[in-house]
């Protein structure tokens, strides 16, 4: 694969990313507008983003920075949305990006897109997510208990927030898999010889 081929292929990748990315904020919008903290909160690219970069970046570096380091900024911009002030670090900071990192590796074991392997990995990522960052104590309230009754009542309540996740990795895996499925299909300088999982 020659350089050139690498770079365009590369910044195609990227900026799908960012393209996915950037409904962060319309979905923030919306939900802002709904006045129902429910209504799209977590119906969001995040897992696909994370899913679609490990599956389909050649370096693994890449898999992990590009993802990670575009939701980081996206979360410090809506943070500060939301609060008119920059949060670098809040209390479940690194369980959040701990699941994404984990989601990016998930995507890197995606042998071959399909339906199938890309739903599979997406119910895996969601769940992963919803045991990860979901521990009462990880935020310092009060909400629930710091025991294991509280982690179940904090996983219970988390159930609408986690399906909108699921269902924001299923519209955007099929918009960023089968956008790049197509594309390939169609422009050579997006294949590569490699097989996905290595």
């Amino acid at each position: 694969m020659t350089l050139q081929k690498i770079n365009t292929r590369n910044t195609v990748l990227i900026l799908m990313i960012l393209g996915a990315v950037a409904m962060r904020f319309v979905t923030y919008k919306v939900t802002l507008l709904s006045n129902n903290a429910i209504a799209l909160s977590n119906f969001t690219p995040v897992g696909a983003v994370a899913l679609f970069g490990g599956t389909y970046f050649t370096d693994k570096w890449k898999a992990y920075l590009v993802p990670l380091c575009t939701l980081f900024v996206s979360d410090m911009i809506l943070n500060y949305l939301y609060s008119s002030r920059l949060i670098i670090d809040y209390s479940a900071t690194i369980w959040v990006y701990l699941s994404f990192a984990i989601i990016v590796f998930i995507g890197t074991r995606i042998k071959k897109v399909n339906l199938l392997s890309v739903g599979a990995a997406s119910v895996l990522s969601v769940v992963i997510f919803w045991l990860l960052t979901d521990f009462p104590w990880l935020y310092g309230g009060a909400l629930y208990p710091h025991t294991l009754l509280g982690y179940e009542q904090s996983l219970i309540a988390a159930i609408p927030f986690q399906r909108n996740m699921l269902l924001g990795d299923v519209v955007f895996g099929l918009l960023l898999f089968g956008g790049f499925e197509l594309a390939k299909s169609k422009f050579s300088v997006l294949r590569t010889n490699n097989k996905l999982a290595v």
